[in-house]
C-alpha cells in the first residue's frame, strides 16, 4: 500500500517545479544578485515538490471512477491497486500538514501564502461543490495558475517576486495553457496556444527580457520536450504522449536540477 501511495504522488512530475525553480533562478544569476540562501531555495523546491505529490494523489482519488474509464491512464496508482479512499486521504493530509509547517517554521510567510494559494486552486479545480476541472474555466485555474504561483515561490525566497519580468510570467502562463490542452487533446486551442505562447517569446527575446542562455537552459529542453506532445494530437497519441512524459518528467528534470546546483552553489 505504501508503494501505491508514493507512486500515486507521480514524483517524476517534479519535473514543473524544478523548471519553475531554474527559471527564476536565471534571473537572479544574470542580475548578479547573491543568493544567500541556498538551502531555502531547495527546501522550498522540496516543499513544493511535496505539496503537488499530495494533491496529484487526492487528484487520482475525485477521478477514479473516470479513470479507470480512459485507456491512456490505466497505469495510475490506484487504477492498478486498490487502496480505501480514508487512507489516501489521510495520506495526502499528513502530507499537507507536514509541508505547511515546516514552511511557516523555517521560512517566509509570503512562501507559506503562496503554498496556500497552490492548495486552495488545486482544491477548486478538483472538488465538488466547485470542480472547476469540468467548467470552461479548466484551462485557466490548472497547470498555467500553478505555473505562475511555481515561479513566484521560487521569486519570494530569492526576495523579489518580480524579479522575473511580468511579460515572462505571461508567457508560462500561455504555454501551460497551451500544454494542458495538448494533453486534453484538443488541436485548435492548442495551437492558437502555442503560436500565442511563441509570440510573446520572441517579443520578451528581442525586447531582452530574456537573454539566449536562459532560454537556452531554461525553455528549449522543455520546447524539445512539447514537441510529442503537440505530435499526440495528430498522430500515434499514447506512444507520443508517453515520449514527452519521459522527455520532460525524467531527462529534463536532470538537466533543471544540475543547473539549479550550478547556480545556487
Amino acid at each position: 500500500m505504501i508503494k501505491t501511495l508514493i507512486k500515486s504522488t507521480r514524483i517524476t512530475w517534479a519535473s514543473k517545479n524544478v523548471n519553475a525553480y531554474l527559471l527564476a533562478l536565471t534571473y537572479a544569476y544574470f542580475s548578479g544578485m547573491a543568493i544567500n540562501n541556498p538551502l531555502e531555495i531547495l527546501e522550498g523546491l522540496l516543499l513544493v515538490s511535496v505539496l503537488w505529490g499530495a494533491l496529484y494523489s487526492l487528484n487520482d482519488l475525485t477521478d477514479l471512477e473516470i479513470d479507470r474509464k480512459d485507456y491512456s491512464k490505466r497505469n495510475r496508482a490506484f487504477i492498478k491497486d486498490n487502496i480505501d479512499g480514508k487512507w489516501i486521504v489521510l495520506f495526502a493530509g499528513v502530507l499537507i500538514i507536514g509541508v505547511f509547517t515546516a514552511s511557516l517554521l523555517t521560512l517566509s510567510p509570503e512562501f507559506t501564502i503562496i503554498l496556500g494559494l497552490m492548495l486552495l486552486n488545486q482544491l477548486a479545480y478538483t472538488l465538488p461543490p466547485l470542480r472547476l476541472k469540468e467548467t470552461a474555466l479548466a484551462p485557466f485555474t490548472s497547470t498555467a495558475t500553478n505555473t505562475v504561483l511555481r515561479i513566484a515561490s521560487c521569486c519570494i525566497l530569492l526576495g523579489n517576486v518580480l524579479i522575473v519580468p511580468v511579460s515572462v510570467y505571461l508567457f508560462m502562463y500561455i504555454a501551460s495553457m497551451g500544454t494542458y490542452m495538448m494533453y486534453k487533446s484538443k488541436p485548435v486551442p492548442a495551437s492558437v496556444l502555442t503560436i500565442a505562447a511563441g509570440t510573446l517569446l520572441v517579443y520578451i527575446l528581442i525586447s531582452g527580457q530574456m537573454n539566449p542562455v536562459q532560454f537556452l537552459i531554461a525553455i528549449v529542453p522543455a520546447g524539445l520536450a512539447a514537441i510529442p506532445l503537440f505530435l499526440s494530437l495528430f498522430r500515434e497519441r499514447d506512444r507520443m504522449t508517453s515520449l514527452a512524459d519521459v522527455a520532460y518528467h525524467q531527462v529534463a528534470m536532470i538537466f533543471f536540477f544540475i543547473c539549479i546546483l550550478i547556480i545556487i552553489f
